[in-house]
């Protein structure tokens, strides 16, 4: 099958284009820009054909797009990445009311929206290998819900050794255990002294020394890598397909840190999905909120909340938006990246969109939003959802993202509600003992260090 798309292009402009397979298995770009499809395709005609599908036979039709796969060879992989899924729908609807429904994100084997992506990417990676029976090593860092899904997705796969670095005590008990009580021989949990921010700056530089990725193989996990991108785009549509809006006005309301979640909704819409609004819904950690409220992209100090996942504040994403906002500029792009990398602060003049608008949740909102939803609905939130709930509005219908099980964080929604949520995969992961790596240095060298050790 001919690829529908000419290729992958890197937002910085001083790469040459990839394939598919390559923008996969590269993850950054060699100058340290992030993959985009050469052409977005219009898929405007085909959303009334798409509209009763399954959710993987949807994940074959859009991905032919952008894959230089086979027929076959995709339909082995969608089929494979969404098996253990634990619901019928993949990504059920569930309508609270007329106007406000929940798109449920959080059926696969982590309880937690990223498997959609990185069950997928695992098997891409698998499928790579055998293509070109080489050996990987796959490097990301995690606020929470990436590391347990990347792992998961990547669990005992041959010629795949998988690096996820993780703030210590700043995810969840339970989203640790999915991390490092899975006594698998491929997994490297390392548990770091430091936020989120700077156990993903030290990917980039790993990235970086292009030496070190051709000595070691090297290839990312993080939402740096397209496959992830393109993956969520996929339930954007099927939500919005399930919803069917007819002429009502569709608004996707979206916790994000990394902007990832919400950048791919926003592909799609430039693929054609007929959506209104996408709503960037953050924690207490708001760079984006103020980025969307007055312009300003500004590094604050990341502040500790009942939201782990969404503790961030460099969003990594931003720069494939960026590129299309400053008009497909390479140039452009570029010299805003070195101010903000330089200064940690950009003012933009220029960031006016009808696509998008934005809120904040603190701590304290997100409790209270999860009793009082409780309260109207019976029906349990985590607190990454929660946020979403600030930003309802009624002139719409408001398609809320669930990204991750209640169950991953009972302490909170127990102390919101009364309930404590459970889920059978966690309680057997409590019996387990935990099993972590520590970098011996606290840098990007360290990092490298270790993953030549384990070869």
């Amino acid at each position: 099958m001919k690829n529908e798309t000419s290729g992958f292009f890197s937002t910085r402009g001083q790469s040459p284009a990839v394939s598919f397979s390559q923008a996969v298995e590269t993850g950054l770009a060699p100058d340290g820009g992030l993959y985009l499809p050469e052409e977005l395709p219009n898929l405007s005609a085909h959303f009334s054909q798409w509209k009763t599908l399954p959710y993987p036979e949807l994940c074959i039709q859009f991905l032919r797009y952008f894959v230089d796969f086979s027929d076959q060879e995709l339909a082995d992989i969608v089929h494979r990445s969404y098996a253990h899924f634990s619901h019928p729908d993949t990504a059920p609807v569930v309508n609270l009311s007329h106007s406000i429904k929940i798109l449920e994100l959080f059926h696969g084997p982590t309880l937690a929206f990223k498997d959609f992506a990185l069950q997928l990417l695992g098997n891409l990676y698998q499928a790579q290998i055998e293509r070109t029976r080489r050996p990987i090593n796959v490097l990301g860092a995690t606020s929470g819900d990436t590391g347990a899904a990347a792992i998961h997705g990547l669990l005992g796969k041959k010629g795949v050794k998988i690096f996820i670095l993780y703030p210590e005590g700043g995810v969840s008990p339970l989203q640790e255990r999915q991390m490092t009580c899975l006594d698998a021989e491929n997994v490297y949990p390392i548990a770091i002294k430091g936020p989120f921010d700077q156990g993903q700056k030290w990917v980039k530089q790993a990235f970086a020394d292009q030496g070190f990725c051709r000595e070691v193989g090297l290839s990312a996990v993080n939402s740096i890598n397209l496959a992830r991108i393109l993956a969520q785009s996929i339930y954007y549509i099927y939500g919005y397909l399930k919803v069917n809006p007819e002429k009502q006005p569709l608004d996707f309301l979206v916790p994000t840190g990394n902007f990832g979640n919400v950048l791919a909704g926003w592909l799609a819409q430039q693929m054609g999905l007929p959506v209104r609004k996408f709503v960037v819904c953050t924690n207490q950690n708001d760079i984006l909120h103020r980025l969307f409220s007055t312009g300003e992209y500004q590094v604050d100090t990341v502040k500790a909340s009942v939201a782990p996942s969404m503790d961030i504040q460099i969003a990594s994403n931003f720069e494939r938006f960026l590129y299309y906002l400053e008009k497909k500029d390479h140039a452009k792009v570029r010299s805003v990246m070195e101010v903000f990398q330089k200064t940690g602060n950009y003012q933009f003049s220029n960031l006016k969109t009808p696509s998008f608008r934005s809120s904040r949740c603190a701590d304290s909102e997100i409790k209270n939003i999860i009793g009082e939803i409780y309260q109207k609905y019976h029906y349990l939130l985590d607190p990454h959802t929660a946020c979403a709930f600030k930003a309802l509005q009624d002139d719409a219908i408001q398609l809320v993202l669930a990204t991750a099980h209640p169950a991953k964080f009972p302490a909170v929604v127990q102390g919101a509600t009364g309930i404590e949520p459970t889920a059978k995969s966690l309680e057997i992961l409590k019996q387990k003992t935990p099993q972590k790596y520590y970098l011996d240095g606290n840098d990007v060298e360290a990092v490298k260090q270790f993953i030549r050790s384990v070869q």
